[in-house]
């Protein structure tokens, strides 16, 4: 996969609720909001929502294996929350690279999460990251 600048990655997923239980347990976030559908449905949302940070946990994914890859060190994430996720869902994160360092081997990548059905931005930010291989 070529990456440079402007390049763009595309990555198809979805989360069940066994995933939410497991990211709860690990985590130890066991907000009602994710795990209990009574609870749920008094908020604003009317059923359990994913972690934040479980949905963005997609771009940690994708930049450490797939785009840039292997050999990725994180230097920094910005994030955005701009809507609820939800279990069973299907999402598509798109990585654009925005910029270069070829000095630093740093890189730029604005990640956004879709979901599929109603096209809207459920999470977007900047990660910040070096390759010493793949950015040049």
């Amino acid at each position: 996969m070529e990456f440079g600048l402007n390049a763009v990655h595309r990555y198809a997923f979805q989360f069940s609720q066994a995933d939410v239980v497991d990211f709860a347990r690990v985590t130890g976030d066991n907000n009602p909001l994710h795990l209990d559908a009574d609870f749920a449905a008094q908020t604003p949302f009317k059923r359990p929502i994913i972690h934040g940070m479980l949905g963005a946990s997609v771009f940690t994914k994708v930049l450490g294996t797939e785009f840039p890859g292997y050999g990725s060190v994180y230097l920094g994430q910005t994030l955005e929350f701009l809507r609820p996720m939800f279990v069973d869902v299907d999402y598509e994160a798109t990585f654009t690279v925005q910029s270069i360092d070829s000095v630093k081997h740093i890189a730029q990548i604005l990640g956004e999460i879709r979901d599929v059905k109603t096209g809207k931005v459920t999470t977007k930010g900047v990660a910040t990251l070096m390759h010493k291989e793949k950015v040049q």
